[in-house]
């Protein structure tokens, strides 16, 4: 805050005349500067040392003296700017970049992308919205979900190519016979983000927290204990055999934090600084697989610097670089892809709503203009044609002539595009004599939404990461939206068969079954996917080892920049 104050009396002294040489009394300057003449001195006498201006002053009170300046404000800035990252204060310059859009795009531009300072590789990502608090368990943003799975490692993680669970923490594991014992041997050479030893003590009370979670709770149902059975072996007995354990001790929710200290994990990178203008993440030292080849990632929190309509849309592309629309042609994309997450809807049958009712609504949203005419950026989004690639859209015997209710009820959740979804539903509904009410729960997920109960249709956003499969079947286990959807005993139906798929030890035969799980959710008309999402990532250059991964970011630990020219 002291270099801001700094900067604004310089302007205000600088303003007047517009850098023209002034005449001018210490009373005058005092009052324009809102401080006392004696203060004002100080500051002449400081921004004279600092070669900022020259002041020459006429002996006598009231005497006007000769004020001239030798920098521009906009030149101070920068070298306070560059002055204070070279000292590793970032929010020093973004404090100092209290700009208007246009201005602050400007100046940061040199400072965003990769750039080497003092000697170390940093790479720094404008991003459109602040970040949430990162905690254990289910997070709701697609970028909240990936740092923490840089920062917290679990047992196991996804392989990036086989996307099969493999060693993390553990190194390796055993599954007894029957399925009900896995014992999960712990590297030796662990070491937390703050230099300490992991103890599997530490791990073990994590875990324990975790099982704690009401969705965790639901994810390890089968977990009927946890153990140290030696000083490096953390043994999981189960009640029923859980043949998916390894992917739920895998998935980012189960990343495991230092039981005191919750922002401390294993991961490749460790949280240094989370403020709502900037998040910096520095490579953990220690860290027990490949070491990340940049040293540190910061996100510069700037909405000023996007478009003001994109609320909390999903879409916006990673873009680590920033310039006005007509200079991103300089940047190159790197690496892009379709979402295996999307959009879809839901369809509560009972007394208001039938099976036939239900598929001609997903047929209107299918085989009309409806999903290709949504107002939208061009390349946005793109209507499905399956849950997941093979997962295809049932098509019926035509059921056009299938009367709808008179009244409808649909609630949904962020992102923003669903805004324009459930309005153009509502439009052409209204052509049929359906009149839809809708109901927005302003969130990311249905945590604390009361409109539930009471909605006909819902409609949300599933983010998926690593193996898609399996991250079906935790929506089903975890997410509150299901009891709402399906009536008690379709609801307990529909758990028992999870609890039966998951005993097969074969993956290939798990997922051919919840392939079938949610084909019939389809077939009824329960469930139907509307569109996914065009995911981009453009990067300047220099800036290079950018890969896509399955959330739509990029994998820090891969990134990196070669070093300045002599």
């Amino acid at each position: 805050m002291r270099l801001l104050n700094r900067l604004n009396q310089y302007q205000r002294l600088w303003q007047p005349s517009a850098g023209e040489t002034q005449h001018v009394t210490v009373s005058e300057l005092a009052e324009r500067c809102f401080c006392s003449e004696r203060h004002l001195r100080t500051l002449l006498r400081q921004a004279q040392q600092a070669g900022w201006l020259k002041w020459e002053a006429q002996s006598g009170r009231g005497k006007r003296g000769r004020l001239q300046f030798l920098v521009t404000p906009e030149s101070l800035r920068t070298a306070m700017m560059e002055q204070a990252l070279e000292k590793g204060q970032q929010l020093n310059v973004l404090e100092l970049a209290q700009l208007a859009p246009g201005e602050l795009r400007a100046m940061l531009q040199p400072f965003m992308g990769g750039q080497w300072q003092n000697d170390t590789p940093t790479l720094r990502i404008p991003y459109y919205r602040p970040l949430e608090p990162l905690h254990s368990g289910f997070l709701p943003g697609r970028a909240e979900q990936h740092l923490a799975g840089q920062i917290f490692s679990g047992l196991t993680r996804f392989d990036r190519d086989s996307q099969y669970p493999c060693g993390d923490l553990a190194h390796h594991w055993e599954v007894s016979a029957d399925g009900l014992r896995w014992d999960f041997y712990i590297r030796s050479t662990l070491h937390w983000h703050n230099g300490d030893t992991v103890d599997t003590a530490q791990l073990h009370e994590r875990l324990e927290r975790l099982l704690t979670l009401p969705a965790l709770s639901k994810l390890f149902i089968s977990v009927a204990r946890i153990e140290i059975t030696h000083p490096q072996c953390l043994t999981f007995l189960l009640h029923r055999p859980d043949y998916w354990l390894a992917h739920r001790l895998a998935s980012y929710c189960s990343g495991l934090a230092h039981p005191d200290l919750p922002l401390i994990g294993t991961g490749s990178f460790r949280l240094t600084l989370f403020t709502p203008e900037l998040v910096r993440l520095e490579s953990h030292d220690h860290y027990h697989l490949n070491h990340p080849l940049l040293k540190a990632i910061e996100f510069w929190i700037t909405p000023q610097l996007f478009a003001q309509d994109l609320g909390t849309s999903c879409r916006h592309p990673v873009q680590i670089a920033i310039g006005k629309p007509e200079e991103l042609a300089t940047l190159s994309q790197v690496s892009s892809g379709i979402s295996l997450g999307f959009c879809y809807l839901t369809i509560k049958k009972g007394s208001r709503l039938n099976v036939q009712q239900a598929r001609r609504l997903v047929h209107i949203i299918h085989h009309t203009s409806l999903l290709k005419t949504l107002p939208v950026d061009e390349n946005l989004i793109t209507p499905s044609q399956g849950l997941l690639p093979g997962w295809t859209i049932p098509q019926w015997q035509v059921v056009d002539e299938t009367p709808l209710p008179k009244k409808l009820t649909l609630a949904y959740h962020l992102p923003v595009e669903l805004h324009t979804m459930a309005e153009q539903l509502r439009h052409y509904l209204a052509t049929l004599g359906c009149e839809l009410t809708l109901i927005f729960h302003n969130a990311k997920n249905w945590d604390d939404c009361p409109a539930l109960a009471q909605a006909d249709l819902m409609m949300g956003d599933r983010l998926i990461g690593e193996a898609p499969e399996y991250t079906l079947e935790q929506w089903l286990r975890c997410d509150q939206i299901w009891p709402h959807v399906l009536d008690a005993p379709a609801f307990s139906h529909l758990q028992a068969t999870l609890d039966a798929l998951q005993i097969q030890p074969n993956e290939k035969d798990r997922r051919t079954a919840l392939q079938q799980v949610f084909a019939n959710l389809m077939d009824d008309a329960t469930l139907t996917p509307l569109f996914n999402y065009h995911y981009r990532i453009s990067a300047p250059p220099g800036v290079n080892g950018v890969r896509l991964t399955p959330r739509g970011w990029f994998e820090f630990s891969e990134a990196w920049l070669p070093p300045p020219s002599p």
